[in-house]
């Protein structure tokens, strides 16, 4: 990547919790990235908020507003590629990418899962139901994982790793916990990465 800052744009769902990470690295210098856009299927999530406080523009892009999911599909990756998006990442984004989106944008579309893929993945696997899984396998660590996106969950070329441990006596909060006090570090560690090309992104 050259000196300029790597355009994000960011899909999420729910609270935004995420995106409010990647939004304070950014700012605080931490990722040299700018988050230039968010869309989102909820326009009264805790995402759209974030978004807009920090002066990014949010779409509302969902079945509410496009019932076609070809339609909704384009309306994706045509706002994407209005603001010049160089990265996309999932934040939390509880929806399926079409077709269209996922080749304009091949090669740089990234998600993290909290569990060391291939494990723990695919569709049913998010939120409780990863760490319940994880605890009920009897395995000694789990993680998180940064990986491309494509066109069925968690499939996608994993691109970092890092291990969390689990320990005697957790339950499912409590792993939950650590993990997530891990996994956003690490995805700003790995944008960052990605940002200062010491992690090549495949192309298209």
């Amino acid at each position: 990547m050259s000196d300029a800052l790597l355009r994000m744009g960011v899909l999420a769902s729910g609270e935004g919790t995420t995106l409010q990470a990647v939004i304070d690295a950014c700012e605080g210098g931490e990722l040299q990235a700018s988050v230039v856009a968010a869309i989102g299927n909820n326009s009264g999530s805790g995402a759209a908020r974030r978004a807009e406080r920090h002066g990014i523009p949010f779409m509302h892009l969902s079945g509410l507003t496009h019932p076609d999911p070809g339609s909704l599909d384009r309306a994706i990756r045509d706002a994407l590629v209005a603001h010049e998006i160089d990265l996309v990442l999932l934040a939390g984004y509880m929806k399926k990418i079409g077709p269209r989106t996922l080749r304009a944008f091949s090669g740089r579309m990234v998600n993290t899962h909290p569990a060391l893929l291939p494990k723990f993945g695919g569709q049913g696997m998010y939120g409780a139901n990863i760490h319940a899984a994880v605890l009920a396998s009897g395995d000694a660590a789990t993680g998180i994982s940064v990986h491309l996106v494509d066109g069925d969950y968690d499939t996608g070329r994993v691109l970092a790793q890092r291990e969390v441990p689990v320990k005697p006596g957790d339950v499912v909060n409590s792993l939950a916990e650590r993990v997530q006090r891990s996994e956003r570090p690490f995805l700003v560690e790995v944008l960052q990465r990605i940002a200062t090309g010491d992690l090549v992104l495949p192309s298209g």
